[in-house]
């Protein structure tokens, strides 16, 4: 759908007559808000303070997802009174995140694997039986990579065997992701337990073989190895395991690379190195609908996906490269108050000429730039702005619609 610049003034004109209010009635108003700051008790403020707080679980602080939740929270925060304000919270990762979404009071979100689900049932499949309609995804966020990073002399999986080899913490993502893989490739080796830099030290004096890490690439802590180190990357496909059939492996998790642009100093330039990876989903508890939890949740839904181009920016993880809304999970329920957000927009995060929102963003800044200097109007803040662009993917769903109906 093109976009023209008179659509595009037409939301900013009647977006000026919303957001320039008379001097006098902004004047009453700050002095009433003065007021009741100055009357607010302690337990009022910290009402406040509880009634817009979210929380959203992940793994170790050098986990893409801890990243992840970074990023959300310096987008997404808005600390008025009656704002938003997400709590990223770290935890273990793996099975014991949703655990932690199920169970741990105070937690609503968390980022976890795709498989997590299918494996806690398999794990008690009395105690959660009904998993599926308690935790709910919001949306597909990126893809883990299954990184093995092994001494040079071991040249393949096959050479692990009988080595000791770290599987990261005890119902880690990645203890759980490496279980899995090596019992499909029948492959036993000495199992230990290590946090990343733990790991990465007896890796380095030649304590242990190798270590495993299952995380969005490229992942902090191995961003750390030097060509030094004497480490490299072990290859999972075909052709670095002929005598293994790998069909359990690629119906269970998704064929990825690891590329010299993630980790240049373990990845020769033009080269990359074949593995496999999990998707990691950004899931919330499904509390009931007329409670105030549920109710947070769906305003931070609401903002987060509004906001969705900025964390295309180049300042974020390139991880978010990857993100789509829409993209369904299968054997996971969407949240409703996300599945409503892209039913109402289901026209606006696709425009016709094949262009994104986050594609148009840079194109609107520009015009809003423009405008305002050729008209000599004072310059938008970036709340306003904000604002404005909101406003306008409204206006360009309403196009969207009042065409289709057409």
């Amino acid at each position: 759908m093109l976009v023209s610049k008179s659509a595009i003034a037409a939301v900013l004109a009647l977006s000026c007559l919303v957001l320039v209010k008379p001097q006098v009635a902004d004047a009453q108003a700050q002095r009433a808000r003065g007021a009741s700051a100055a009357a607010i008790s302690y337990e009022e403020k910290k009402r406040q303070t509880s009634d817009i707080a979210v929380t959203i679980v992940t793994s170790g602080i050098t986990c893409t997802c801890a990243r992840f939740a970074e990023d959300i929270r310096d987008i997404v925060n808005d600390l008025r009174p009656d704002g938003l304000r997400v709590l990223p919270v770290l935890g273990v990762g793996g099975l014991q995140t949703l655990e932690d979404v199920l169970f741990l009071k105070g937690i609503d979100m968390g980022v976890v694997d795709e498989d997590n689900l299918r494996l806690l049932k398999k794990r008690d499949p009395a105690l959660f039986a009904n998993i599926e309609q308690r935790v709910h995804y919001i949306t597909r966020l990126y893809n883990n990579e299954f990184h093995v990073v092994a001494r040079k002399e071991f040249k393949t999986f096959e050479d692990l065997k009988g080595k000791k080899v770290s599987f990261n913490l005890k119902n880690s993502q990645t203890e759980v992701t490496a279980d899995a893989i090596f019992g499909m490739l029948k492959i036993d080796v000495e199992r230990l337990n290590y946090d990343n830099n733990e790991a990465m030290k007896k890796l380095r004096e030649g304590e242990i073989a190798a270590m495993i890490v299952v995380s969005g690439a490229p992942q902090s802590a191995l961003s750390r190895f030097r060509k030094e180190d004497g480490v490299h990357f072990l290859a999972l496909d075909e052709r670095s395991l002929p005598n293994h059939d790998l069909g359990a492996v690629f119906d269970n998790y998704l064929r990825a690379r690891l590329t010299h642009e993630q980790y240049p100093a373990l990845i020769p330039e033009g080269t990359s190195v074949p593995t496999v990876a999990n998707r990691a989903l950004l899931v919330a508890y499904n509390w009931p609908e007329s409670s105030p939890r549920y109710q947070r949740l769906a305003k931070f839904v609401e903002s987060f996906f509004d906001r969705i181009y900025q964390f295309h920016d180049g300042s974020r993880h390139p991880k978010w490269k990857e993100i789509n809304l829409a993209a369904d999970v299968p054997g996971w329920n969407r949240f409703k108050p996300a599945a409503d957000w892209l039913a109402r927009h289901k026209g606006a995060l696709q425009s016709r000429d094949g262009r994104t929102l986050a594609d148009l963003r840079p194109a609107f800044d520009q015009f809003v730039a423009n405008y305002t200097a050729s008209t000599g109007k004072k310059a938008l803040s970036p709340r306003e702005t904000e604002k404005l662009f909101i406003d306008f993917t409204k206006f360009l769903e309403s196009q969207v619609t009042s065409q289709s109906t057409r």
